[in-house]
């Protein structure tokens, strides 16, 4: 028999029994019923290294640029010359190509890894390119390709992740995840987590936005603050920006990539095309050469450690604000959990939908007053009159023989009413 806490290895892999999703450390078992699983009760405490590459200088914004997709050796070598002319020294081309739809250009497949191959020996640039699973990632590294990256479409499917993650287990080459095409943030780090406990430690993740049936204004939009919590979370992985994707529209990627600067990204990945509009694939968001010289010469980088006392003083002023805000949403849930006693007392329901959308419409015009954004008002309110739902659910249920209500039940019953 062994304990499970013995089994504690380096790259900090955990074993249980069979049919166990969870385990308790100090728990024996039989060695025979023993099997790998990932894991809950004792999550990852990453710190994957900063991807240095000789000859790339570690300042922002670190550079990635090139084409979508790799057509021809012509159109692959013209971009390559033209941005190692601007002293871009990593080289990005997709050669096997995920698409939504069948029928597209699926990329070039293997052939083109000879064609990076002329790049770094022509150039003298770093290449990388994009592995969706194993056969990937072996005809990758035998080719020598320098960096890799694993595309939205793959991140989001963890079987397709621990496939790559076994194939790179032993191997010594920096691997960036892009963000899922969907908004899920520990699916995003569930990817990184399975590459780090495979071993790999050269790790970088690239926000590339996130999949929304409102294409009005972005392709993806980014929603900044998840990628702003991946970094609060996995506070030394180097975070990348793709403004290609998150714009879709090429006149969209400057405003983009300073917005990126200015949340602290480590670097930008840009789409990069010789002729843009002839090209097979994500045409409208690529850029040509000239005009990425342009964009990356009128960045404005600016200073993250520059403390002064103004900024202390307005930091505390902030402070002070954000902790009256909670007392406020304090007294206000106790006030839900009086309504909810009355409601009990009164055998009334719950919602009130007529309230809700009164509530909903008079805050948004209120805001307005304050010159705060209506839409920001309504989600605000939509979480605390969802939180107010919660807790009158749970005093109603009190003393009836049911269990407290969930975040994620509260959130069901609001909806279907």
């Amino acid at each position: 028999m062994t304990k499970i806490q013995n089994l504690l290895t380096d790259s900090d892999v955990l074993y249980a029994t069979k049919g166990r999703g969870v385990c308790n450390k100090n728990m024996s078992v039989p060695e025979a019923h023993l099997q790998k699983i990932c894991y809950h009760d004792f999550p990852v405490t990453m710190k994957p290294d900063a991807i240095i590459l000789p000859g790339v200088k570690p300042v922002r914004p670190i550079v990635i640029a090139g084409p979508c997709s790799a057509e021809t050796e012509e159109q692959v070598l013209s971009v390559a010359r033209d941005i190692a002319a601007q002293g871009i020294k990593i080289f990005r081309a997709g050669i096997w190509k995920p698409r939504t739809k069948p029928g597209g250009f699926e990329g070039i497949g293997n052939p083109g890894l000879a064609w990076l191959q002329r790049v770094k020996q022509e150039t003298g640039m770093y290449v990388m390119t994009e592995v969706a699973n194993k056969d990937h990632v072996v005809a990758a590294l035998d080719a020598g390709i320098d960096l890799l990256w694993i595309g939205a479409r793959t991140s989001v499917n963890p079987f397709a992740v621990q496939e790559i993650a076994d194939a790179l287990r032993g191997e010594d080459v920096p691997i960036l995840v892009k963000n899922p095409i969907n908004p899920d943030l520990e699916l995003w780090i569930g990817a990184i987590e399975r590459l780090y406990s495979a071993g790999i430690r050269q790790i970088g993740a690239i926000h590339r936005g996130f999949s929304s049936y409102d294409k009005k204004t972005y392709r993806n939009p980014p929603m900044w603050y998840i990628p702003i919590e991946l970094r609060r979370r996995i506070p030394h992985l180097q975070l990348f920006c793709d403004p290609s994707h998150i714009a879709g529209k090429r006149h969209r990627i400057a405003s983009l990539s300073q917005q990126a600067m200015d949340l602290q990204f480590d670097g930008l990945i840009i789409e990069t095309h010789s002729h843009p509009e002839a090209a097979w694939s994500d045409a409208a968001q690529q850029l040509t050469p000239t005009m990425l010289e342009q964009l990356l010469s009128r960045l404005v980088i600016r200073n993250a450690d520059r403390p002064s006392q103004h900024l202390f003083e307005m930091r505390y002023r902030i402070d002070q604000v954000d902790e009256a805000l909670l007392e406020l949403l304090a007294q206000r849930m106790l006030l839900s959990d009086e309504l909810g006693e009355y409601k009990k007392a009164n055998d009334m329901p719950i919602l009130q939908t007529t309230r809700y959308s009164e509530i909903i419409e008079r805050r948004a015009e209120f805001g307005e007053m304050l010159d705060l954004n209506p839409d920001f008002v309504q989600e605000i309110i939509k979480e605390i009159h969802e939180e107010s739902i919660r807790r009158q659910m749970n005093v109603m249920n009190q003393n009836e023989g049911h269990e407290s209500i969930s975040e994620e039940s509260a959130d069901v019953t609001l909806r279907k009413n």
